[in-house]
């Protein structure tokens, strides 16, 4: 999915766009009991009620794609009669109205779910009437040719309110607060079928982690039955540890300062796109190649890429580097430059020891304090 297409359904998930139709839920204890169950029409709730769903709803929408919302594809055994894609999609066209199929649903979350405390189940079916667009991409409201029937879970940890002290306006005086059980934020949960192109792609399914380095493998493979991508973290150091096993004693700071900049450049000429920019193997090649690595080098490069990433991986741009800083780390000094200024950046042997030059160009400051730039006294001490 896209951040438009996303930006779309969210749009459905406030007071004035609503179209959803049903609301049900579960609400487990920490020893996996199920302790009440909840099923309505949406629409009939108190509209106090409705804005904290919306809250909650919303927010499983929310977040980076790439990072904490995953486009997953289903495997194609997935779909065939008692895979989970099948599964999923029975709930759906139930429309929620299917007891035996909702208590299913809640026992292999139950089932599947690893959390030490109580959390509610929450889900609701949605049918969106998708309206068309012309060339300019204005909305045509009267020129809708596609139904857009979803189902959304969140998953949402309950907690006990802090302690603390209330006032009591019947008293006038300040008590103890009684503490509640109060519904979070959800941990995690998925929108089923994705809204690719603006329709129903009932082979695919957008997942979300509030911790983008905790995706949940066991619970999204029994639950979901696709695979999941490397977390951005993981992607991070699995770029790192490639750079570093090709490049091997040749890797220095004005190769890894290119790719950065190259990278860099690619992210900036893409940020107006709708989705991440992936590379994919031949593409990272490609920019090592840009950057200076020799190709005694690159001529490894394929198997490594296999053995650490994977054939078939690809990497976003987005988690393997930050574009808005440049990092020169030490056991004793962090250097943080403005990427567009990395050519203040150079490395010399100085006496017999390596040495990073910064360029001082504009004012210093040390401690938010301006300081004047040191006199050139190096013809005077010897220093080539």
């Amino acid at each position: 999915m896209t951040k438009q297409e996303l930006s779309e359904i969210k749009k459905l998930l406030t007071p004035k766009n609503c179209s959803i139709t049903r609301i049900c839920g579960c609400y487990v204890d920490g020893e996996k009991n199920k302790k009440t169950e909840l099923k309505q029409a949406f629409l009939a709730l108190p509209e106090e009620e409705m804005f904290k769903y919306f809250e909650i709803l919303r927010k499983t929408l929310s977040g980076t794609l790439g990072k904490n919302l995953l486009t997953l594809d289903f495997p194609l055994a997935s779909e065939e009669e008692g895979g989970t894609q099948e599964f999923l999609l029975r709930l759906r066209d139930s429309k929620l109205k299917d007891d035996a199929l909702l208590e299913e649903f809640y026992d292999r979350i139950i089932a599947n779910y690893e959390y030490v405390g109580n959390y509610l189940i929450l889900l609701i079916h949605d049918a969106y009437d998708v309206p068309g667009k012309t060339s300019d991409g204005l909305e045509m409201e009267d020129a809708s040719d596609e139904v857009y029937e979803y189902i959304l879970t969140c998953i949402c940890p309950v907690d006990l309110s802090k302690p603390g002290l209330s006032y009591d306006a019947a008293e006038n005086t300040f008590r103890n607060r009684i503490r509640d059980w109060v519904v979070g934020l959800p941990d995690a949960g998925f929108l089923f079928p994705a809204f690719n192109d603006r329709c129903s792609d009932i082979h695919s399914t957008l997942y979300y982690t509030k911790d983008a380095e905790e995706l949940k493998e066991g619970f999204v493979d029994q639950l979901l039955g696709c695979p999941l991508p490397l977390s951005a973290g993981s992607q991070k150091e699995t770029f790192q540890t490639l750079i570093e096993e090709t490049l091997e004693e040749t890797c220095d700071i004005e190769i890894v300062k290119n790719i950065h900049d190259k990278l860099a450049e690619m992210a900036e000429e893409h940020k107006e796109e709708p989705t991440p920019l992936a590379l994919d193997k031949n593409e990272v090649k490609t920019i090592l190649a840009s950057s200076g690595v020799a190709n005694e080098k690159l001529e490894q490069f394929d198997r490594r890429y296999d053995e650490t990433a994977g054939e078939r991986t690809s990497l976003l741009a987005s988690n393997i580097i930050n574009a808005r800083t440049f990092e020169v780390k030490t056991p004793d000094v962090v250097i943080k430059v403005n990427p567009e200024r990395t050519d203040l950046i150079e490395t010399r042997n100085i006496n017999g020891r390596d040495c990073l030059v910064i360029a001082l160009d504009g004012s210093v400051m040390v401690n938010g304090i301006n300081v004047r730039s040191v006199p050139d006294t190096t013809q005077e001490e010897g220093y080539e």
